[in-house]
């Protein structure tokens, strides 16, 4: 964790998968905080693994351009810039995977499983509140001050990201 702290603190953004024995959700949100891409705990399928590190975020788009836009929001990978409006927010890196999932889906109502399955690659499990965990946390930082809201609850389907 000292080394992915000191990676995220020197702004380098080379995508961090954690493997590890450490499994209780408590560890993975800590892990993901931190600034991890991905959280893969033992024992794994080396098939999940080599899945996993094929969805990690890519290093195209170096030049920072544009890459969604909603509302006067703006993404721009690799360097997880994000403005909404001149306001410049800063995400971790889940929380701008999140963001980025729901731009490039805007309109459309995505599910916790379509979410978990594209944000963490995980076997969705129900009893995992991650995406809810997560999505507060994306809201707070891009809705909290604002009158017109991004992300909302589609209440027994999921989470669309229109303009009102």
């Amino acid at each position: 964790m000292s080394v992915l702290h000191e990676l995220r603190k020197g702004r380098v953004s080379t995508p961090v998968l954690l493997l590890t024995v450490r499994a209780n959700i408590e560890d993975k949100v800590l892990g993901l905080d931190a600034g991890a891409d991905d959280y893969l705990t033992k024992p794994f399928a080396f098939q999940e693994l080599v899945a996993r590190i094929r969805a990690l975020p890519q290093k195209e788009n170096r030049g920072g351009t544009t890459i969604a836009s909603v509302c006067r929001s703006h993404a721009r990978p690799p360097r997880r810039v994000v403005l909404r409006g001149v306001k410049k927010i800063d995400l971790t890196a889940k929380e701008y995977a999140l963001l980025y999932y729901f731009m490039r889906n805007s309109g459309l109502v995505l599910t916790r499983t379509m979410i978990s399955d594209h944000v963490w690659d995980y076997n969705f499990d129900s009893m995992i509140n991650i995406v809810d965990v997560y999505l507060n946390y994306l809201r707070r930082k891009i809705d909290s001050d604002r009158e017109h809201k991004l992300i909302h609850t589609v209440r027994g389907v999921g989470y669309v990201l229109k303009e009102e």
